[in-house]
């Protein structure tokens, strides 16, 4: 697997998912500056979290119009995979590469914290090594990380099965106190209808070693990485 993590001004946990895509596939990947457009010769690009340009306007929307995102539209046309992490999920959402928005948590309170996410779907390349309903720990780190859409958006996310993961109490049931930052339905990560795009709010880059704490987030990576080997 060739993989590119993209890098804004602000982006802060870069390092992280390449430690993280390292762990799985052996190779360093690529890191890609922003303004940089070739992504010739990657399976997949990663847009971490952090706080691109400062979070200014909102999250994510002055990265969205960055060089290299007309470039991320053109690959993931082209049939490559593309995760947006945190701020790279607000990040692909104002790019319009998924739909909706990242607003404010419920709290108004930044958040960091561990959370725990329900599998909804386990038959994709970013999921692959979950079981359907099998529940992971994963840490969260932000302040706006409330998903929003309108109903009719929601409504075609879960009929059509685009909802990736949700965010669950340990034993797995959907309830209110384990959705800490207030996002519709529960949702913490969504597909594109290619199922080749995903984002997702908390970070299974931060739990893939037990000297992390444990590897619950290792199975999406090594996921990708099984699934897009050369």
């Amino acid at each position: 697997m060739k993989a590119g993590v993209v890098i804004f001004p602000g982006t802060n946990r870069e390092r992280d998912i390449a430690i993280a895509l390292q762990a799985v596939s052996g190779q360093r990947p690529r890191m890609v500056w922003h303004r940089d457009t070739d992504l010739s010769g990657l399976d997949l690009v990663v847009l971490p979290g952090g706080f691109s340009h400062g979070d200014y306007l909102r999250c994510g929307a002055m990265a969205a119009h960055s060089p290299v995102m007309g470039a991320i539209r053109r690959f993931a046309a082209a049939g490559g995979y593309v995760l947006g992490v945190c701020n790279g999920f607000q990040i692909l959402t104002e790019a319009g590469l998924l739909p909706g928005a990242l607003l404010r948590n419920a709290s108004l309170r930044f958040l960091s914290q561990d959370c725990h996410l329900r599998v909804e779907r386990a038959d994709t390349v970013f999921t692959r090594h979950y079981q359907r309903s099998q529940v992971f720990r994963a840490p969260m780190a932000h302040g706006d990380g409330n998903y929003f859409a309108d109903p009719a958006t929601l409504d075609r996310l879960e009929g059509d099965g685009l909802v990736a993961l949700r965010y669950a109490s340990p034993a797995g049931d959907i309830v209110p106190e384990a959705n800490p930052n207030g996002s519709a339905r529960s949702i913490a990560g969504i597909l594109s209808p290619n199922l080749r795009v995903m984002g997702l709010m908390p970070h299974p880059e931060d739990l893939v070693d037990p000297l992390m704490g444990g590897t619950d987030g290792l199975p999406l990576f090594a996921g990708m990485a099984e699934a897009l080997a050369a």
